[in-house]
C-alpha cells in the first residue's frame, strides 16, 4: 500500500491549490481516505475525509467552506481542492487511509500515510 501526496506550492492569500493523493497497492473506493497537516511546531491536524463507496465527506470546522475534498475511483486518486486560502493555511499536507471504509479524525487511527506536500501561503 502506498500514498503519494503531490500538488503542494506557493500561493498568495485568497489563492487556490488542488492536492493530489495517488493510491496504489488498495482500492481507495473500497477504504476512507483522509487529508492531515502539520505546521512547523505544531502537533498534526485532521483537515477532511472521505469514506468508502458513496463518499460522504468530513472536514474540520477550520476549513469547511474553504475545502473540498473528492475521490476519481477511475484514477485511484482522491484530491483536496483548497480554496481562499490564507497564511494560517501553511502546512506540510499528508494523506492518509485508516484502511476501514469509516473516517476518523485520530491520527492514531490511520494505518498508511504519504509522503506529505508543502503548501505554503505567502504574500
Amino acid at each position: 500500500v502506498q500514498l503519494q501526496a503531490s500538488g503542494g506550492g506557493l500561493v498568495q492569500p485568497g489563492g487556490s491549490l488542488r492536492l493530489s493523493c495517488a493510491a496504489s497497492g488498495f482500492t481507495p473506493e473500497r477504504y476512507a481516505t483522509g487529508w492531515f497537516r502539520q505546521a512547523p511546531g505544531k502537533e498534526r491536524e485532521w483537515v477532511s475525509c472521505v469514506n468508502a463507496g458513496v463518499p460522504r465527506t468530513y472536514y474540520a470546522d477550520s476549513v469547511k467552506g474553504r475545502f473540498t475534498i473528492s475521490r476519481d475511483n477511475a484514477k485511484s486518486t482522491v484530491f483536496l481542492q483548497m480554496n481562499s486560502l490564507n497564511p494560517e493555511d501553511t502546512a506540510v499536507y499528508y494523506c492518509a487511509t485508516p484502511f476501514t471504509a469509516g473516517c476518523a479524525t485520530q491520527p492514531g487511527r490511520y494505518r498508511y500515510w504519504g509522503q506529505g506536500t508543502l503548501v505554503t501561503v505567502s504574500s
